[in-house]
């Protein structure tokens, strides 16, 4: 099996409609934590797969996506610091298709 890393993706989007887009898409890839930031657990080639996808819905002169590679999933547990509202972690779950 390949080794699947943890990224966060956060974007901004200056167009309504390319953000619902790129928001659709994103939910495809991983847990949704904020209105434009992304938690995604990925192997390289689903890694390329989604950048690719993005980079097909975004306009580079008006948008900025982040990704950012916080390191191998077997290794790392993002620590994460809410103030205001509760967070919740996601939660890996099985998926039968």
């Amino acid at each position: 099996m390949a080794a699947e890393r943890v990224y966060f993706v956060t974007y901004d989007i200056a167009d309504p409609k390319r953000w619902k887009k790129v928001f659709k898409t994103m939910k495809g890839y991983g847990y949704w934590l904020q209105l434009s930031v992304f938690q995604c657990r990925l192997t390289a080639r689903r890694r390329s797969e989604m950048a690719a996808d993005l980079e097909e819905l975004i306009k580079p002169s008006e948008d900025h996506v982040l990704i950012v590679d916080v390191g191998l999933a077997d290794r790392v547990s993002p620590r994460v610091e809410s103030l205001g509202k509760t967070y919740a972690a996601p939660t890996r779950r099985a998926l039968i298709v």
